[in-house]
């Protein structure tokens, strides 16, 4: 167990004194964060909060601890900045794990072009943890994906990338030139971890049901394999990949709208939401959001609504 990035969560919970509150502060869901307390307990041998329907309490040994998780997590952040200090300025960034290769390249690249004094260290994590390393400081700045809810945070420009789909190539779409979501009834979906991307996850299975695509079954991962085999489909940017067919979707009504975000503003956490807009716009195709009318599809007879 993490004990300190437990210790982290109980402190939180400790200051809203409410589950739900907490959970969207540290940019997570409520069940893994009620879990991570409970194992916190039972670690440590106490009770840490009276729960009720109507209130969080903390208990005795919750009060008497408090103080202490905090200065521990104080100091251990404390050690992070120093090490730091000791290695010249680092930047660490958090980047979604199906950032295509030649776009990260692309974005260290032009970063390190415009500021050679700076290493950028990416670490490839989801919205959602990256949300609750922005809070804990293991990081400086994230490229998120929206819709994102998370008090605190701060936000770059939204740029929008329209997604197609990715089929194998034997699937008898491949050989269309638009798919409507409609046609895709029947098929299995691979999509991110919802843990990891529930905004999106949320607002594009909403998308697919609105224009009668029920999925039969929702994968969760990055691969490409069950796409690849036939067994999937999944959404995404043109992509050529050996194997699998991309064809763009009737309307555009999948899309995926990112942006940096970050706690604490910095010259080289400006410096980098600059060149990442410029970078994901030259090398990904993204537009601000609202810069291109998006044609929505007409819903066909029948249709979910």
């Amino acid at each position: 167990m993490d004990l300190v990035r437990h210790l982290r969560y109980f402190a939180v919970v400790a200051e809203e004194l409410h589950f739900g509150n907490a959970a969207i502060r540290l940019g997570m869901a409520q069940p893994p964060l009620s879990q991570r307390i409970k194992r916190l307990e039972e670690e440590l041998g106490v009770k840490l909060f009276d729960r009720s329907a109507r209130q969080v309490r903390l208990t005795e040994a919750g009060r008497l601890l408090l103080g202490e998780a905090r200065e521990i997590v104080a100091r251990v952040d404390r050690l992070h900045e120093l090490a730091r200090q000791g290695e010249g300025t680092v930047l660490k960034v958090g980047v979604p794990p199906d950032l295509a290769a030649t776009v990260l390249a692309a974005l260290v690249a032009a970063f390190r072009e415009s500021h050679p004094e700076v290493r950028l260290a990416p670490a490839e994590i989801w919205t959602a943890d990256q949300v609750t390393a922005l809070a804990e400081g293991t990081i400086d700045v994230g490229l998120v994906r929206h819709p994102v809810t998370a008090p605190g945070l701060r936000y770059g420009r939204i740029l929008v990338q329209p997604q197609g789909v990715l089929l194998a190539e034997g699937d008898p779409l491949a050989g269309v030139g638009e798919v409507h979501l409609a046609d895709l009834a029947g098929r299995e979906l691979l999509m991110p971890p919802k843990e990891g991307e529930p905004g999106w996850h949320a607002e594009t299975l909403s998308e697919c049901r609105g224009h009668g695509f029920v999925p039969v079954q929702v994968h969760q991962g990055a691969g490409l394999g069950l796409v690849l085999a036939g067994a999937a489909v999944a959404f995404g940017p043109r992509a050529e990949v050996p194997g699998l067919a991309w064809r763009p979707l009737l309307g555009s009504p999948i899309t995926s709208r990112v942006s940096t975000a970050w706690r604490v503003a910095t010259a080289p956490v400006d410096d980098f939401a600059d060149v990442a807009v410029r970078t994901l716009k030259e090398s990904a195709g993204m537009t601000d959001e609202g810069a291109v009318p998006v044609r929505r599809i007409s819903r066909r007879p029948g249709m979910l609504a």
